[in-house]
């Protein structure tokens, strides 16, 4: 086996999750092609993981990056021309990680002798098993219902057992970035600060702001730490009102690319946010981080230190995996800030020469 193809479109977290699976290919065939098929939207962390040979993009048409890529393909196309790319790229395996009847059908498509996904039961629609030449079945503890345990880490690295490919710890090849607004937050805080995430996709995983501000001002207060309130689009407005609540305690993050976010989670003594793309991100970087958790559950989403620390109500909450609660009061909104500034002080505790 030479060539593999990894297909996880998105989300942001989702592929961060998703690239031990490449580490561990490179660990097992040094000298394979490994290339993966990711959303116009999200390539961007892609571009990061020096590991992979070639980045192809689907969304705007099939394309990769010249200045990264060998034989770069460009402009939009049409679903047959990138599946004629994708079958004249020879592979002998593609991995499916998303589990859509898309991403299923691009994966078989690829002409691979070998496609593998998961079991029916798993999958996030069940249909896209037909596609497959070989499914997984994760188990009890990796279905969506309330006994899942196992982080999706995990479960994604179990579609190599097929290949022969086992993996002891999870790795994350995301090269260092040099970037301004890294250099900009150091300025601010005096070379020590925190971040703070108050965005998300889901609105129910937002906490509210006013009680991140007091997160924040408690940290300056406690430990002299400034907070960078970061933000993405359609977020500014959020952002700003935690700023605003902190009373001096908290600035408002300058508009961040991946590699931005890469080098600022590398250098923050701690950060506070929800189950979001950044928080991942953080994880994959080794950042210290208190998540707050209520729709998804820190056993399959959470951070991936053991000295990390999630606040969880995910035990009571009754919108599991839904984007907006169904219920007049949001889990998160039981999450106090005394809790929060408790999870705060045990993590930096845990680390803190961080910084």
């Amino acid at each position: 086996m030479s060539r593999f193809l990894i297909v996880r479109l998105g989300a942001l977290g989702d592929i961060v999750h998703a690239i031990p699976v490449a580490a561990a290919l490179r660990r097992a065939f040094p000298s394979a092609r490994i290339d993966w098929l990711v959303s116009a939207k999200h390539r961007a962390i892609l571009d990061l993981v020096p590991i992979i040979d070639r980045r192809l993009v689907w969304g705007t048409g099939l394309g990769a990056d010249p200045r990264r890529d060998p034989s770069p393909m460009s402009g939009p196309t049409s679903f047959l021309a990138a599946i004629g790319e994708l079958r004249r790229s020879r592979y002998d395996v593609a991995i499916d990680l998303q589990g859509l009847i898309k991403s299923a059908v691009l994966a078989r498509s690829a002409g691979a002798a070998r496609v593998i996904g998961f079991s029916a039961g798993y999958a996030r629609e069940g249909f896209a098993r037909l596609f497959y030449t070989e499914a997984v079945d994760p188990g009890r503890g990796g279905s969506f219902d309330a006994g899942e345990t196992r982080h999706v880490v995990e479960l994604n690295l179990l579609l190599l057992g097929p290949l022969g490919v086992s993996v002891a710890k999870p790795e994350f090849p995301i090269e260092a970035v040099d970037s301004d607004v890294a250099r900009w937050a150091g300025e601010q805080s005096k070379g020590r600060y925190a971040l703070v995430n108050p965005g998300a996709a889901w609105p129910n995983k937002r906490w509210p702001p006013e009680r991140l501000a007091a997160v924040a001002s408690a940290l300056r207060d406690r430990h002299g730490l400034t907070s960078i309130v970061l933000w993405g689009s359609g977020e500014e407005a959020l952002a700003q009102a935690v700023v605003d609540a902190a009373h001096g305690a908290a600035v408002l993050s300058p508009t961040t690319t991946i590699g931005d976010l890469v080098a600022l989670s590398r250098g923050a003594a701690i950060m506070i946010s929800g189950d979001t793309g950044p928080t991942h991100i953080a994880s994959a970087v080794g950042t210290p981080l208190v998540g707050l958790y209520g729709p998804t559950r820190p056993a399959r989403n959470g951070p991936l230190s053991p000295r990390d620390v999630a606040v969880s109500r995910d035990a009571i909450c009754k919108c599991h995996h839904l984007r907006r609660c169904t219920l007049d009061r949001m889990c998160l909104l039981d999450i106090q800030v005394d809790e929060v500034l408790s999870a705060v002080e045990q993590r930096l505790a845990a680390e803190p020469a961080r910084g």
